[in-house]
């Protein structure tokens, strides 16, 4: 049992690393995206809201998620994704 339980937790931190990859890529590829586009900060409020949404939306739980989890999750993901865009905007 403890062997199994080292193992999902080994598993969990890989996958919580490649999330985290995951969410660095995208957060450059958006800053770059939007970098000079002249947007307010409520164009950006729209934006992420827009995206949260659709995340939310487009997911497919498969049944392992509750639609409440599933939310959850796109909104930490989304959150993280826009703190990192605007400190990147904000670099310049």
């Amino acid at each position: 049992m403890a062997s199994r339980l080292a193992d999902l937790i080994r598993k969990a931190r890989r996958l919580a690393a490649e999330r985290d990859r995951q969410i660095d890529a995208l957060a450059a590829d958006w800053a770059r995206a939007l970098r000079g586009q002249g947007l307010t900060a409520d164009d950006l409020d729209e934006l992420w809201a827009g995206l949260t949404e659709d995340a939310v939306r487009r997911g497919t739980p498969d049944g392992r998620w509750s639609p409440q989890a599933w939310r959850a999750e796109a909104q930490e993901v989304i959150a993280r994704l826009r703190a990192k865009v605007e400190a990147a905007l904000s670099e310049r």
